[in-house]
């Protein structure tokens, strides 16, 4: 099956193949995209991890209704301490883990705020961890997330690539922050 994006931002399968119909079918699709990148099969079979794991492979896992529980699920349990869960049927290089954010060596720029102490600098991050999905063994999105449920999805290039079209909120959001920052001072030549 081969996709193609639409004008809303999702996947959908080309014109000359059949697509599902009925209340399902923007679920339908984005588990079916997402399972082709993904190598597996049966995505409507996915449970826990694994559907989570789709839902966190679409380029706005908040654009698919079925996405929006078990994932404001997983920030909760997360939040709590609870274990990432797993997916066993992700297949070879497929998979997604969670680390806590630690300003400034694990958060990005534009989310870390320094304030002066005492002591000097103290960092923080304004989001309390980050959930990283690797597709094919590589690199494809890392969502951070925040105790009140509020998300950020930095996609990889080969991701961007692979989906066509993905919120755009980290991309603005550090090209921003990279616009407010001081000029470079000039470098002064040794003559």
């Amino acid at each position: 099956m081969e996709l193609r994006p639409t004008s809303a931002g999702q996947l959908s399968p080309r014109d000359d193949h059949p697509a599902p119909h009925g209340r399902h079918a923007p679920l339908a699709a984005a588990l079916t995209a997402t399972a082709l990148l993904l190598g597996t099969s049966t995505p409507a079979l996915a449970l826990d991890g694994c559907l989570v794991l789709l839902c966190l492979a679409a380029p706005s896992w908040r654009a698919i209704p079925q996405c929006v529980p078990p994932i404001t699920q997983l920030w909760r349990d997360l939040a709590r301490g609870r274990a990432f869960p797993s997916c066993s049927m992700a297949g070879g290089g497929n998979a997604a883990s969670h680390a806590w954010a630690s300003a400034p060596s694990f958060c990005p720029p534009q989310y870390t705020r320094i304030i002066d102490g005492p002591n000097g600098p103290r960092y923080y991050c304004d989001y309390a961890g980050a959930v990283s999905v690797s597709v094919n063994g590589g690199p494809f999105a890392r969502t951070w997330w925040n105790m009140d449920g509020d998300t950020v999805t930095d996609f990889s290039p080969a991701a961007k690539a692979m989906l066509g079209r993905w919120d755009t909120r980290f991309d603005d959001d550090y090209a921003a922050w990279l616009a407010s920052q001081p000029p470079a001072p000039p470098v002064e030549s040794g003559n």
